[in-house]
């Protein structure tokens, strides 16, 4: 994948795999971070609660996007 896409041509789905998944992995602390607080304090912190929504779903889009993307680009491969 890299030597088809960043060093022969490059191509957008390689920001849409590292973005999306850069965002997911961004989650990770975020859900630490909510559940610790909900534990010590009782109370989820609701700008906590949109930034996991926000790179849940920006991630899983982008991810989605680039294999998308990756199909479209191998589409006369599967029709060999």
């Amino acid at each position: 994948m890299f030597q088809k896409y960043i060093i022969r041509d490059f191509h957008p789905l390689i920001l849409f795999h590292m973005m999306g998944l850069s965002l997911m992995a961004i989650n990770i602390p975020l859900i630490i971070r909510m559940f610790v607080r909900w534990y010590i304090i009782g109370t989820i912190p609701p700008i906590n609660a949109l930034a996991i929504l926000f790179c849940t779903f920006t991630g899983m889009q982008l991810v989605l996007f680039a294999l998308l993307f990756d199909m479209e680009t191998n589409k006369e491969l599967k029709s060999k």
